[in-house]
């Protein structure tokens, strides 16, 4: 059930451990002990503690909505202990507010863990604080039996987070704020607020709660709110806060098909204090270039324990984001909440493309069909990782869709007895044949310690060897690769290939990895520096390495890239913007195409780790590499996968294109719609967010910030052009005597109308530092 308190508490004999669970809450005034039941109420809520000790929690109108009747501790010595009733106590809080207390009794008497609870209320609000002793060592994980009354529907559960202005003036974060349990009844509905709990610990009608320590009593603090709320309002309600926000819309990922749609986002806000009060409800839209599309703002009266509902309304783009912040203040205080909103044209996709998703598409929200559309509708080919009773999707229902599914599994276990490597090849390879899988990724960067070469002859005899002999006697004619590398380990690859690895696989693959260098900074071998911020992480050198040992080992192997990403962890250095992301998203692509890769699975569709859905976590990396964000809104980035699968569907690439002025950059790319030029430059170099300091901590600007320092005009002859940027945002460029010009900077920009010979038109190119 969890970790243990590791500090031994100790206790006066029994004597004195039942003295402790039986004594005062601090401050607390005890009252006769009532022989009847107890019940306190407040605006919106009542509650009553039976004779048995189970409380009942109604709303305002005295209509039952939960019943919380039991709890659970564990500890060391006497293991899972739980209470079966309790006699109950009306008791009056410092503040003079009541109370009930509830002692509870356990399973068996002289057992040596005491279980408390006290119950307070404010408006639509429970609160409540389950306190435990005991004479052992306590686990800090606890649970609580709650079972709903009347007309209720299933149980959602729903992780929290709470924006925060960065106080070094860089783009908000989101920190974790809570896990919410909530139920709706036809007219109301109601929500459990732990501050730590794990759903996957909760089963049937028991809820984990996390406890801590104060003193020697384990703590464990749960709030019930009763209202018609959205979950993050509840959230806010249940803390007491001086106010809360929550912000949706009704479509998923808030993802619109191109222009004429009002997108519009539901507010609610909520007044956590205990006065009434005037809030001003206010908020804003930008697009991709700092344009405000909309912004106003209202006046609402809000009571105590009050909420108030808004709808407001974004034009939707033909193609392109908003971003939304909306903001409820009053006074010192504020809540505030962003989302994105994105519009996406239509796009009928053809079999055969090579961009998919890495990893499980896993969190199926806001439900299983919403996601499958969402991955035909920007061009995701094939999933790295799809078997039958994973998470996600089926891989028949992948194949349903078309899209490929593949499996990345294995756990190699170096050194083990010949029986046993033989019976868990034969497991494996039964989950790929089960599953259809077309590609299979024995195992995931076993390189490790990067470029230190080692491993490869115990990976080849009790892994790979071992399952290609296995799929061999069962006649499966699925591809293998080999297990992803970390990074391009030339060091790891040249001892595979010298120990017989490289006749084993079908497909070489590896992770590039990427810190704060732009996609086409291509260092050689020699030149990469090792270490979590070292130039081993970049794109196009690893890249070109891993086609030339490819093209010089021989075999007609292919080329994949099982994981490429774009990681956004906020305000750091080594982690692009929201802005770059995007542009180094469609750049990545590309460049993948101009190298001949075979596959590329991008890492990967949204924020967050499978382990912790929807949670946040400002520092930690693993929590920022989705093209969506953790609210399932959409990244820039997004639409940059989107605009990159629809660009270079059916593309040949043709030829890096050669400027006099050698700053200035190009891919050459044949398509059905002719002759396609994606051009960028380097006059501001191959190192983003280049001018940080020491400390890793660095100020993100804000999407919508054009932070290229160099515009580069350039002049070609002609008259007209077509202009793709990195959202997919199309615009005609016209020109005047003979000469048609663009500005250019560090971000891709795509071209249809220069030929097959851009480099031949041009008549100038002129850099210039930008105004202001």
């Amino acid at each position: 059930m969890g970790e243990l308190h590791l500090t031994r508490r100790t206790f006066v004999g029994a004597a004195g451990s039942v003295a402790v669970g039986a004594g005062l809450l601090p401050g607390v005034v005890a009252q006769a002990a009532a022989a009847e039941p107890v019940t306190i109420g407040a605006d919106g809520i009542v509650v009553t503690a039976g004779t048995d000790g189970a409380v009942t929690v109604a709303d305002g109108a005295g209509v039952q909505r939960l019943k919380l009747a039991h709890f659970m501790v564990k500890d060391t010595v006497l293991g899972q202990q739980r209470t079966y009733s309790g006699t109950p106590s009306a008791i009056t809080l410092p503040d003079g507010r009541p109370a009930i207390r509830v002692d509870y009794r356990m399973g068996s008497t002289g057992v040596g863990i005491t279980v408390r609870g006290t119950f307070d209320v404010t408006a639509h609000r429970l609160h409540v604080r389950w306190e435990a002793t005991s004479g052992n060592q306590m686990y800090l994980n606890s649970q609580f039996h709650r079972v709903a009354v009347g007309d209720a529907g299933p149980e959602s559960t729903k992780a929290l987070t709470r924006w925060n202005r960065d106080s070094g003036g860089g783009v908000p974060f989101e920190t974790n704020d809570g896990v919410i349990y909530a139920r709706s009844w036809p007219d109301t509905a109601g929500f459990l607020r732990i501050a730590d709990s794990n759903p996957a610990w909760s089963a049937g009608e028991w809820v984990h709660v996390a406890g801590k320590y104060e003193g020697d009593v384990l703590v464990h603090d749960v709030d019930v709110v009763i209202g018609d709320l959205r979950p993050a309002a509840a959230n806010a309600l249940a803390q007491a806060r001086p106010l809360g926000i929550d912000i949706w819309t009704d479509q998923p990922f808030n993802l619109w098909d191109g222009p004429g749609h009002a997108m519009a986002v539901h507010a609610q806000a909520v007044n956590g204090g205990a006065a009434a009060r005037d809030v001003e409800l206010s908020w804003w839209g930008r697009d991709f270039d700092g344009v405000v599309v909309a912004s106003g703002q209202q006046t609402l009266r809000l009571s105590a324990g009050g909420v108030d509902q808004r709808t407001v309304e974004f034009p939707s783009p033909e193609q392109g984001i908003v971003f939304v912040e909306v903001r409820v203040a009053a006074g010192d205080d504020e809540a505030f909440a962003r989302t994105t909103l994105a519009s996406l044209r239509p796009h009928q996709y053809q079999a055969g493309g090579k961009v998919g998703i890495a990893n499980y598409p896993w969190l199926l929200q806001p439900s299983k069909d919403d996601v499958a559309a969402l991955l035909k509708r920007i061009g995701v080919a094939s999933v790295r990782i799809a078997y039958n009773g994973a998470p996600g999707i089926a891989p028949a229902e992948l194949e349903a869709m078309g899209i490929m599914p593949n499996i990345q599994h294995g756990d190699v276990v170096f050194d083990a007895p010949p029986e046993e490597v033989k019976a868990w090849a034969a497991e494996l390879v039964d989950v790929v044949v089960d599953a259809g899988a077309h590609y299979f990724e024995v195992d995931n960067e076993r390189n490790q310690p990067w470029m230190s070469g080692q491993f490869t002859e115990e990976y080849i005899r009790d892994g790979l060897r071992p399952v290609v002999e296995r799929l061999a006697e069962v006649g499966s004619d699925v591809k293998v690769m080999n297990t992803g590398l970390g990074g391009m380990d030339v060091n790891w690859l040249d001892n595979f290939h010298a120990n017989g690895g490289w006749d084993l696989i079908d497909v070489f693959a590896f992770h590039p990895g990427r810190g704060n260098f732009t996609p086409d900074y291509a260092p050689t071998p020699d030149e990469w520096e090792q270490g979590s911020n070292g130039s081993y992480w970049n794109f196009l050198g690893g890249l070109r390495e891993a086609r030339r040992r490819v093209d010089e080992y021989g075999g007609d192997k292919e080329l994949w890239l099982t994981e490429a990403y774009s990681c956004t962890r906020p305000n750091h250095w080594w982690n692009d913007t929201m802005r770059q992301s995007a542009e180094n998203v469609l750049l990545t692509l590309a460049l993948c195409m101009s190298e001949g890769v075979d596959g590329v699975n991008w890492y990967q569709l949204h924020d967050s780790i499978i382990h912790q859905p929807q949670k946040a976590n400002p520092t930690n990396p693993e929590y920022h590499f989705g093209l969506m964000n953790r609210d399932t809104s959409a990244k820039p980035s997004l639409l940059a996968y989107a605009t990159a699968t629809r660009l270079l569907e059916g593309a040949e690439f043709v030829r890096w294109l050669s400027f006099d002025d050698p700053e200035v950059k190009g891919l050459q790319f044949e398509t059905p719609d002719g002759p396609m030029s994606i051009l960028w430059t380097r006059k501001d170099g191959y190192f983003l967010n280049a001018e940080h300091g020491a400390e890793a901590y660095y100020p993100h600007p804000e999407a919508w910030e054009d932070d290229w320092p160099t515009k580069t005009d350039v002049a070609f002859r002609g008259a007209r052009l077509r202009e793709v940027d990195v959202l997919g945002r199309e615009r005609t460029v016209t020109g005047s005597r003979g000469a048609v010009g663009v500005v250019l900077d560090g971000t891709p920009r795509v071209y249809f109308g220069l030929g097959d010979q851009p480099e031949r038109r041009v008549s100038s190119i002129t850099h210039r530092p930008v105004e202001g």
